[in-house]
């Protein structure tokens, strides 16, 4: 650990900071690209410049087992998680989306049991009570005018968690070849998803657009994912999915302050109880 320190330090900084500014960013970017195209975007671009760094450093291409493990947490983390993210951002507020997030550690606790961690009761007292939060928001004027956007967040929480839960399981590659070979594979699946769903540029995306596709690839895919990744291999997953504490209240701050959108008594509500619940979570025994 003592090793480690720095590192440790420097990715919670960019899950807890950056990751927040992320929702943000996406809800400028949909309104210049179609979701799942600027998501499949995004990941494709910072998987392939991650690659293509990590080759030029003279590290080799991992073997087809660990190909197949990173692959399947592409699915279920760029895909899934963000691309329905993303989706969810047309439908509602970028606070609100990050709200619901805050959740994922509560679902990595779930699956975490039926993978046969032991529960203790303090965990179950805590997935009832952020459970609750979700209630809560849906009870608000931003969720309740969007069944669809709430059961997009819903279900991106889910496959984020599953990922997050497998991921000391699969077989992965080494270090960053990990990172480029997830975004890589969620990156191609999410514009294959773009594809079916008939999306499509009606014009070209503005400068607003552009810049906020730019700093989800540098910043949110490349620095975000890698810090992630590193952190659920050195530290545990609950510690790992800890940027729920802090994302919620980045993004609702910045979209009441630069997108002027409206944060109800249930957002406020619902917020203070998720992470009252993501809290105990952290409570050692």
């Amino acid at each position: 650990m003592q090793q480690h320190r720095l590192p440790i330090l420097a990715s919670f900084f960019a899950l807890y900071v950056i990751w927040g500014s992320t929702y943000f960013a996406i809800r400028i970017g949909v309104q210049s690209w179609p979701p799942l195209m600027m998501a499949g975007v995004r990941f494709l671009l910072a998987g392939a410049l991650l690659y293509a760094w990590l080759k030029w450093r003279g590290q080799a291409n991992p073997g087809w087992r660990e190909v197949r493990g990173a692959a399947v947490l592409g699915l279920l983390m760029p895909a899934i998680g963000n691309g329905l993210v993303t989706m969810a951002e047309t439908h509602v507020s970028s606070g609100v989306a990050a709200l619901v997030v805050a959740t994922v550690p509560l679902f990595t606790t779930l699956f975490a049991c039926f993978m046969g961690h032991k529960t203790r009761p303090v965990e179950w007292v805590a997935l009832g009570l952020g459970f609750g939060g979700i209630a809560i928001l849906n009870m608000g004027s931003n969720l309740s005018a969007s069944p669809l956007g709430a059961a997009l967040l819903i279900a991106a929480c889910v496959g984020w968690a599953l990922g997050s839960a497998l991921g000391k399981k699969l077989p992965q590659p080494k270090g960053l070849m990990s990172s480029a070979v997830m975004m890589l594979t969620g990156g191609a699946e999410l514009l294959l998803g773009s594809v079916l769903c008939g999306e499509h540029l009606s014009a070209m995306p503005t400068t607003a657009g552009w810049m906020a596709l730019l700093y989800l690839v540098v910043f949110g895919s490349i620095i975000g994912y890698s810090a992630y990744l590193y952190l659920l291999s050195h530290v545990s997953p609950s510690a790992a999915t800890s940027y729920a504490y802090v994302n919620p209240v980045i993004a609702v701050l910045l979209g009441m302050g630069l997108l002027n959108e409206h944060v109800g008594v249930h957002e406020w509500a619902g917020m203070a109880v998720i992470i009252s619940a993501v809290g105990l979570l952290a409570l050692r025994r």
